[in-house]
C-alpha cells in the first residue's frame, strides 16, 4: 500500500511537471519563438524540435495524471513515461559526450541527464505488478 501511494505522489509531481511544459509549448507557439532561434537551435538557425518535444510530454503529463487514480489499469503509460525519460537521457549523454569531444559544452548537461534517468528509475522502480485476468475472461 505504501509503494502504491509513492507512486501515486510521484506521477502527480512528474504528471504537473510535464503538464507545466504545455505553458512552454504555448509560449514558444504564441510567440514564434521556435523562429527566432531561442534555446538550441537546429536547421537555418531555428528549434522546430523543441515545440514537438514540448507537445509529447505535456501529452505524457496529463496521461500520468489520469493514472493516478488507478495506476495498475495504466501500468503501459506509465512505463512509456519510465522508458522515454531514460532514452532521453541516454540521448542527451550521447549529445553531451559529442558536444565535449568537439570542445563544446551543452548547458543543460550534466544536470538534466541524472533528473531523467532518475524520472526513469523511480517509475521503472514504482511500476505496478502486471495484472492476469481471470482465466474465464482469458479464454472466451
Amino acid at each position: 500500500m505504501k509503494r502504491e501511494r509513492t507512486l501515486r505522489v510521484v506521477l502527480v509531481a512528474l504528471g504537473l511537471f510535464y503538464s507545466f511544459w504545455g505553458y512552454l509549448l504555448f509560449d514558444s507557439l504564441w510567440h514564434s519563438n521556435w523562429l527566432n532561434g531561442h534555446g538550441l537551435t537546429g536547421i537555418n538557425g531555428h528549434n522546430d524540435v523543441m515545440p514537438m518535444f514540448l507537445s509529447l510530454n505535456t501529452v505524457l503529463g496529463v496521461f500520468l495524471l489520469l493514472a493516478v487514480k488507478h495506476p495498475a489499469k495504466h501500468r503501459s503509460v506509465i512505463a512509456y513515461g519510465a522508458w522515454s525519460s531514460l532514452a532521453h537521457a541516454f540521448t542527451m549523454t550521447i549529445q553531451s559526450a559529442e558536444a565535449w569531444a568537439h570542445g563544446m559544452h551543452r548547458k543543460d548537461s550534466p544536470q538534466d541527464i541524472v533528473i531523467f534517468a532518475v524520472i526513469g528509475v523511480a517509475l521503472l522502480v514504482l511500476l505496478p505488478a502486471r495484472q492476469t485476468a481471470p482465466a474465464s475472461v482469458a479464454y472466451q
